[in-house]
């Protein structure tokens, strides 16, 4: 049987574009994937279903029979926001393989903080010869924010190293080894604890600067911070003067609310900041392609749609 073309939709370059189509291509060989500009008119009116990468909105609007959209990517917020009410099934990208990418980027960083190396960075710099009191893991509280497949085997990894693990999540978790907290009240009562907080939580209105003055306030005075979610979770004004108050006493940010920061940016330069560039959880092309693969083959045999977006909750 022969399909509609499917559309390949980004915004990114020529050449990123070719190698997703390419990978797209390999995992599906009976089906025809395609940059939007590669369709014709006609084509444009009977595709169904669309590949996405932080497409064109106006690209999506322009399949006037598209039925549903399959992002390659886990976070969806911008994707969601510019459909608006469209009633457009999207579904986002759940690899494990993402998942495992995630978990070891945290435990990597986790250690950075957990063994002093930005401490003894600055001491390489200055020249200074002196061990720092080294604390065992079982006696450091890793708090983790946002508990979905991320959260999850970054804390199964974590508690694999011996940290002591908690984490928050909209709804109570259930998960062997991990403290779990939720709600407002248990969002305080686990920050107050945290030796290490860990940020994987999807951008939505409820967790857009969810990290406020107030709420890094709660964390204990030298606690450390790691950013692998969405800039704009953290208020960036009240992350830059609680590093300059010693209140957090340092800060790994993978994600900003501009990207990438601006050459005069305060974060380049500042002491108590690793810059990383959006780098913590690449997704695997293979991997990625492949679980597309068998979400078109159902929906092509069978008509079923992959599990999507929950618009109210914005993941």
């Amino acid at each position: 049987m022969s399909y509609p073309p499917i559309p390949f939709l980004s915004q990114s370059g020529p050449a990123e574009q070719a190698v997703w189509i390419q990978a797209l291509s390999q995992a599906m060989p009976q089906e025809r994937i395609v940059s939007f500009s590669a369709l014709s008119e006609q084509e444009r009116n009977t595709c169904t279903v669309a590949i996405v990468a932080n497409p064109d909105p106006a690209q999506v609007h322009a399949l006037p029979s598209l039925q549903w959209v399959h992002s390659v990517w886990a976070g969806v917020e911008r994707l969601v926001a510019s459909l608006g009410d469209s009633p457009l099934h999207i579904v986002r990208l759940v690899d494990p393989q993402l998942a495992a990418n995630m978990a070891e980027a945290v435990l990597a960083w986790t250690l950075y903080l957990h063994r002093y190396m930005p401490e003894y960075a600055r001491q390489q710099q200055q020249r200074i010869w002196a061990e720092l009191p080294y604390v065992m893991p079982q006696h450091r509280t890793i708090g983790i924010l946002g508990m979905g497949e991320l959260g999850t085997e970054a804390a199964r990894r974590l508690r694999a190293a011996d940290f002591r693990v908690c984490g928050w999540s909209r709804r109570p978790r259930s998960i062997e080894g991990v403290e779990s907290f939720a709600g407002d009240d248990g969002l305080r009562e686990m920050l107050a604890q945290t030796d290490i907080l860990v940020c994987l939580l999807p951008l939505t209105p409820q967790t857009r600067h969810l990290l406020d003055a107030e709420r890094l306030g709660w964390l204990p005075r030298g606690a450390r911070l790691i950013n692998f979610a969405r800039g704009a979770i953290i208020d960036d004004t009240a992350l830059h003067a609680a590093l300059d108050a010693g209140h957090l006493a340092h800060a790994v940010l993978d994600v900003f609310e501009v990207e990438p920061p601006p050459a005069d940016g305060w974060h380049w330069a500042h002491p108590g900041v690793t810059v990383l560039p959006h780098c913590s959880g690449p997704t695997s092309r293979e991997t990625a392609s492949a679980i597309v693969a068998r979400h078109v083959q159902a929906f092509r045999e069978r008509g079923e749609l992959p599990a999507g977006v929950d618009r109210a909750a914005g993941y």
